[in-house]
Protein backbone atom coordinates (compact mmCIF):
# COMPACT_ATOMS: atom_id res chain seq x y z
CA UNK A 1 0.00 0.00 0.00
CA UNK A 2 1.32 3.46 -0.96
CA UNK A 3 0.41 6.27 1.45
CA UNK A 4 0.91 10.04 1.27
CA UNK A 5 1.23 12.68 4.00
CA UNK A 6 0.89 16.37 3.11
CA UNK A 7 2.78 18.94 5.19
CA UNK A 8 5.03 21.98 4.94
CA UNK A 9 8.14 19.82 5.49
CA UNK A 10 9.56 16.38 4.80
CA UNK A 11 8.42 13.80 7.36
CA UNK A 12 10.85 10.88 7.06
CA UNK A 13 10.16 9.62 10.58
CA UNK A 14 6.53 10.19 11.56
CA UNK A 15 5.82 10.99 15.20
CA UNK A 16 2.72 11.30 17.31
CA UNK A 17 2.36 14.92 18.37
CA UNK A 18 -0.37 16.64 20.34
CA UNK A 19 -2.68 18.37 17.90
CA UNK A 20 -4.20 21.80 18.44
CA UNK A 21 -7.55 20.94 16.86
CA UNK A 22 -10.04 18.11 16.68
CA UNK A 23 -9.69 15.88 13.61
CA UNK A 24 -11.83 13.18 11.99
CA UNK A 25 -10.27 10.15 13.64
CA UNK A 26 -8.67 11.75 16.70
CA UNK A 27 -5.01 12.22 17.47
CA UNK A 28 -2.59 10.51 15.14
CA UNK A 29 -0.44 10.66 12.03
CA UNK A 30 -2.74 11.15 9.04
CA UNK A 31 -2.10 9.63 5.64
CA UNK A 32 -4.13 9.06 2.48
CA UNK A 33 -3.97 6.82 -0.56
CA UNK A 34 -4.86 9.80 -2.77
CA UNK A 35 -1.85 11.81 -3.97
CA UNK A 36 -3.94 14.82 -5.06
CA UNK A 37 -5.56 15.05 -1.65
CA UNK A 38 -2.13 14.98 0.03
CA UNK A 39 -0.88 17.72 -2.31
CA UNK A 40 -3.93 19.84 -1.49
CA UNK A 41 -3.35 19.35 2.22
CA UNK A 42 0.36 20.19 1.88
CA UNK A 43 -0.61 23.49 0.27
CA UNK A 44 -3.13 24.24 3.03
CA UNK A 45 -0.57 23.54 5.76
CA UNK A 46 2.03 25.69 4.02
CA UNK A 47 -0.37 28.63 3.63
CA UNK A 48 -1.59 28.31 7.22
CA UNK A 49 1.93 28.20 8.71
CA UNK A 50 3.69 30.44 6.17
CA UNK A 51 6.94 28.50 6.44
CA UNK A 52 8.67 25.59 4.76
CA UNK A 53 7.42 24.28 1.41
CA UNK A 54 4.35 22.30 0.41
CA UNK A 55 5.71 18.75 0.64
CA UNK A 56 4.21 15.30 0.32
CA UNK A 57 6.05 12.47 2.04
CA UNK A 58 5.45 9.07 0.48
CA UNK A 59 5.43 5.78 2.37
CA UNK A 60 5.01 2.09 1.69
CA UNK A 61 3.26 -0.21 4.12
CA UNK A 62 2.46 -3.91 4.11
CA UNK A 63 -1.28 -3.57 4.64
CA UNK A 64 -1.98 -7.16 5.63
CA UNK A 65 0.78 -7.24 8.25
CA UNK A 66 -0.05 -3.84 9.75
CA UNK A 67 -3.80 -4.43 9.79
CA UNK A 68 -3.46 -7.84 11.42
CA UNK A 69 -0.86 -6.65 13.97
CA UNK A 70 -2.61 -3.50 15.18
CA UNK A 71 -5.96 -2.72 16.75
CA UNK A 72 -7.81 -1.58 13.60
CA UNK A 73 -11.11 0.21 13.08
CA UNK A 74 -12.15 0.16 9.43
CA UNK A 75 -15.03 2.07 7.83
CA UNK A 76 -15.97 0.86 4.36
CA UNK A 77 -18.29 3.80 3.67
CA UNK A 78 -19.59 7.02 5.23
CA UNK A 79 -22.33 5.27 7.20
CA UNK A 80 -23.99 6.08 10.51
CA UNK A 81 -21.18 4.59 12.64
CA UNK A 82 -18.61 6.57 10.66
CA UNK A 83 -20.62 9.78 11.04
CA UNK A 84 -20.95 9.30 14.80
CA UNK A 85 -17.23 8.52 15.14
CA UNK A 86 -16.10 11.52 13.08
CA UNK A 87 -18.65 13.91 14.58
CA UNK A 88 -17.71 13.10 18.19
CA UNK A 89 -14.01 13.47 17.37
CA UNK A 90 -14.53 16.77 15.55
CA UNK A 91 -16.38 18.32 18.49
CA UNK A 92 -13.97 16.82 21.03
CA UNK A 93 -16.34 14.53 22.95
CA UNK A 94 -15.28 11.06 21.75
CA UNK A 95 -15.00 8.71 24.74
CA UNK A 96 -14.94 5.30 23.08
CA UNK A 97 -12.20 2.80 22.47
CA UNK A 98 -8.88 4.03 21.11
CA UNK A 99 -7.58 2.26 18.02
CA UNK A 100 -4.01 2.07 16.73
CA UNK A 101 -5.17 2.36 13.12
CA UNK A 102 -8.35 3.93 11.78
CA UNK A 103 -9.12 3.56 8.08
CA UNK A 104 -12.02 5.13 6.25
CA UNK A 105 -13.45 8.07 4.31
CA UNK A 106 -12.08 11.58 4.82
CA UNK A 107 -14.47 14.28 5.95
CA UNK A 108 -12.41 16.93 4.18
CA UNK A 109 -13.15 20.62 3.57
CA UNK A 110 -15.50 19.70 0.74
CA UNK A 111 -17.89 18.06 3.22
CA UNK A 112 -17.28 20.50 6.09
CA UNK A 113 -20.41 22.50 5.30
CA UNK A 114 -22.53 19.35 5.48
CA UNK A 115 -20.97 18.52 8.85
CA UNK A 116 -21.70 22.01 10.15
CA UNK A 117 -25.33 21.74 9.07
CA UNK A 118 -25.54 18.45 10.96
CA UNK A 119 -23.78 19.87 14.02
CA UNK A 120 -26.22 22.78 14.24
CA UNK A 121 -29.23 20.49 13.86
CA UNK A 122 -30.17 21.86 10.44
CA UNK A 123 -29.72 18.42 8.88
CA UNK A 124 -30.76 15.11 10.40
CA UNK A 125 -28.37 12.19 10.48
CA UNK A 126 -30.26 10.61 7.57
CA UNK A 127 -30.08 13.82 5.48
CA UNK A 128 -26.39 14.23 6.28
CA UNK A 129 -25.55 10.68 5.21
CA UNK A 130 -27.57 11.14 2.02
CA UNK A 131 -25.57 14.27 1.12
CA UNK A 132 -22.27 12.56 1.94
CA UNK A 133 -23.04 9.58 -0.28
CA UNK A 134 -23.11 11.78 -3.38
CA UNK A 135 -19.64 13.15 -2.63
CA UNK A 136 -16.50 11.31 -3.70
CA UNK A 137 -14.76 10.72 -0.39
CA UNK A 138 -11.18 9.50 -0.43
CA UNK A 139 -9.82 7.23 2.27
CA UNK A 140 -7.46 8.17 5.02
CA UNK A 141 -5.43 5.96 7.32
CA UNK A 142 -4.55 7.33 10.73
CA UNK A 143 -1.74 5.90 12.84
CA UNK A 144 -2.38 6.41 16.56
CA UNK A 145 0.42 4.44 18.19
CA UNK A 146 4.17 4.10 17.83
CA UNK A 147 3.66 0.43 16.98
CA UNK A 148 1.35 1.36 14.12
CA UNK A 149 3.76 4.00 12.83
CA UNK A 150 6.57 1.43 12.81
CA UNK A 151 4.91 -0.23 9.79
CA UNK A 152 5.46 2.87 7.62
CA UNK A 153 8.53 2.92 5.38
CA UNK A 154 9.46 6.35 4.00
CA UNK A 155 10.27 6.14 0.28
CA UNK A 156 10.39 9.65 -1.22
CA UNK A 157 9.08 13.20 -1.24
CA UNK A 158 6.97 15.11 -3.70
CA UNK A 159 7.37 18.89 -3.62
CA UNK A 160 4.95 21.45 -4.97
CA UNK A 161 7.30 24.43 -5.30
Amino acid sequence: MILYHGSNMVVEQPKLIQQNRFLDFGMGFYTTENKEQAISFANKVYHRRQEGNPTVSVYEMDESTAFSSCDLLRFAAPDEKWLDFVYTHRIGIYSGKRFELVYGPVADDDVYETFMLFATGTLTKKETLKRLKIKRLFNQLVFSSERAISFLKFTQILRED
